[in-house]
């Protein structure tokens, strides 16, 4: 079993910029691809970004590349999500997942294990 927890969600003013964080307890951290999806209100959940186990690869939903960077600290069991220039259609519930190591990144929520409870990121025009 994994357990994940996120941070660092916030209300944030367009064009600003924020980190989130995933610790992950319970598991060697290193085994596992990792993830962030995110749902807005009345929306389905979508794929931002996912990283493989040493951070060597990594893939982005087209809606956010240039601006969301998703990195691992294997040390300190953690993913991170760096978001730059945020916009208004970036508001949502940010959610980090996790699925062993030894497949190919995905894209699909259905592919995930594990999964955190979620940080609230709020946009302000």
């Amino acid at each position: 079993q994994v357990q994940l927890v996120e941070s660092g969600g916030e209300l944030v003013q367009a064009g600003g910029s924020l980190r989130l964080s995933c610790v992950a307890s319970g598991r060697t951290f290193s085994n596992y691809i990792m993830g962030w999806f995110r749902q807005a209100p009345g929306k389905e959940r979508e794929f931002v970004a996912t990283i493989n186990w040493s951070g060597g690869s990594t893939v982005y939903a087209e809606s956010v590349k240039g601006r969301f960077t998703i990195s691992r600290d294997n040390a300190k069991n953690t993913v991170y999500l760096q978001i730059y220039s945020v916009k208004p259609e970036d508001t949502a519930v940010y959610y980090c997942a996790a699925r062993p190591s030894g497949v190919l990144l995905s894209r699909i929520a259905s592919n995930y294990h594990y999964w955190g409870q979620g940080t609230q990121v709020t946009v302000s025009s």
